[in-house]
């Protein structure tokens, strides 16, 4: 466990990201080349049907200064500046996209043993202020993120929630969509050594009164060699199978059937990562 409450987005991350990262229906190629004076280049592309997408991501490292300029295939440009600690335990982080003129925000993180606090601001004339703050320890945790849209007067997001960690068991509860819906989330570590994991994450939404509920599970077959599978209440099964051929450079298989309605043929997703 990590010193300190974290930021908001860390509230029920480890959930989320065992039961939705990594699994696709795409198929996608990542290749990310680095220099000895620090510059990252990452080339990816993602085939979704007919469609292909592409960007190309070039990272500049400079001390404390970490520069980041991708373009995709739209011709859009997007540039992120990143600094990290001009003071103890803050970060600054400047970002804007050409040729979207109001694309243009400022964030500022600050860490601390008991807090962690997220602040950023749209640069426009009528911007899109955001606020999210934690207080506690890394055992628990009570946060809330608002945003609030100057131009109109209305507050366009606001979320609160609450995480318990302890040495293998993750619980996290948050309010989403101004009071609509409730999620609550679980993440156990069954076995440390062979990095078997469980999770679950349950919404109720109060305006439609529908219930999502996902379980899913993770092992390591070997220290290269995951597998990860999930099904929903929808039916929707998912698994997937990761080896890490050498570090960070990843080959991963995932699949996903709807048991509801076996007529329809499985989706299959491919991803490479090559990292030389």
């Amino acid at each position: 466990m990590g010193k300190g409450p974290g930021l908001y987005t860390e509230i029920g991350k480890k959930a989320r990201d065992l039961l939705y990262k990594d699994y696709q229906t795409d198929q996608k190629f990542t290749l990310t080349t680095s220099s000895p004076t620090g510059v990252a280049i990452t080339s990816a592309g993602t085939k979704k049907g007919d469609l292909f997408l592409a960007d190309v991501n070039t990272q500049l490292k400079s001390r404390n200064v970490t520069t980041d300029i991708k373009v995709d295939t739209s011709s859009n440009l997007f540039t992120t500046i990143t600094v990290d600690e001009p003071a103890p335990g803050l970060k600054a982080i400047f970002g804007f996209r050409v040729p979207d003129q109001r694309s243009g925000k400022i964030e500022l993180q600050y860490l601390h043993e008991y807090a962690g606090i997220s602040s950023s601001i749209g640069l426009t004339a009528n911007p899109i202020v955001n606020f999210s703050g934690v207080l506690g320890t890394n055992v628990l945790a009570l946060g809330t993120d608002i945003s609030f849209d100057t131009k109109t007067g209305n507050f366009t997001k606001c979320n609160a929630g609450f995480s318990f960690t302890n040495a293998d068991l993750i619980a996290s509860l948050a309010l989403n969509e101004k009071g609509d819906s409730v999620n609550a989330s679980y993440y156990h570590i069954v076995n440390l050594s062979t990095n078997t994991v469980v999770g679950a994450e349950v919404t109720h939404s109060f305006s439609t009164n529908v219930n999502t509920i996902t379980v899913g599970t993770q092992h390591a077959l070997d220290p290269s060699t995951t597998i990860k599978a999930r099904v929903n209440n929808a039916g929707k099964a998912s698994a997937l199978i990761q080896h890490e051929w050498r570090p960070k450079s990843l080959f991963t298989i995932s699949g996903e059937v709807d048991t509801k309605s076996i007529d329809k043929s499985p989706k299959v997703g491919l991803a490479l990562a090559l990292k030389p």
